[in-house]
C-alpha cells in the first residue's frame, strides 16, 4: 500500500495538473555573477529578451535600450546571452557587456550567459516555454532576440518571435 501511494504521489509531481512555479522563485544571476531577486519586479511587467552580439537582429539592442528608457516605470527589460543559435554569442560576460555599453548604450539588466533550449535550458526558460509550468502556453525558442512578456503579477503573457521589433506594439500595447 504504502508503495502505491508513493507511486501515486510520483506520478502526481511530474503531470503538475494544476500547479504553477511561480516565475519570482527561480534564481538566475545577472552578467556580473549576481544573483537576480525577479520579486524585486512585482508589479511590473517583465521582457525576456535571448541575445547575441553577432547576430542580423542585434541592432535590436537599440530598440530594447529604447523600450527600457521609454518604459522603465512598468518594465523591466532583461536580456539573455546565449550562443546556441548559430554560435553568435561566443564571447565571455565581460565582452559581451563591454560590447553591448559600447555600440548600444544598454543600460538594462543582462543576465549571465545559458541555453534556451535543450538538455541544459535553463529554468527560466522551461518556464517560459512550458505551458504546464507557466500555465498558458508552449513554446521552443526558434533564434536569438526572441521576446517573452510576463505581467506585473508574474503571469505568462505571450512571447514574440525575432522579428518582432522592441518598440513594436504588439509588445508596448500590453505594457500600457
Amino acid at each position: 500500500m504504502k508503495n502505491l501511494i508513493l507511486a501515486i504521489m510520483a506520478i502526481l509531481s511530474f503531470t503538475n495538473i494544476d500547479a504553477q512555479e511561480s516565475i519570482y522563485d527561480i534564481s538566475i544571476n545577472d552578467i556580473s555573477g549576481n544573483n537576480i531577486d525577479l520579486n524585486e519586479f512585482k508589479g511590473k511587467h517583465i521582457l525576456f529578451v535571448n541575445v547575441a552580439s553577432e547576430c542580423g537582429f542585434t541592432s535590436q539592442y537599440a530598440g530594447l535600450e529604447e523600450l527600457h528608457q521609454q518604459y522603465k516605470n512598468d518594465l523591466i527589460v532583461i536580456g539573455l546571452p546565449c550562443n546556441q543559435f548559430g554560435g553568435q554569442e561566443p564571447a565571455a560576460e565581460k565582452e559581451i557587456q563591454l560590447f553591448c555599453t559600447k555600440n548600444f548604450g544598454v543600460s538594462f539588466l543582462m543576465t549571465e550567459k545559458i541555453d534556451v533550449r535543450g538538455e541544459k535550458m535553463h529554468p527560466l526558460y522551461n518556464w517560459l516555454t512550458n505551458k504546464k509550468v507557466n500555465g498558458k502556453s508552449s513554446s521552443s525558442v526558434k533564434w536569438n532576440f526572441q521576446k517573452y512578456i510576463v505581467s506585473g503579477k508574474g503571469d505568462f503573457v505571450n512571447y514574440f518571435y525575432s522579428t518582432t521589433k522592441p518598440m513594436s506594439t504588439k509588445i508596448t500595447s500590453i505594457i500600457e
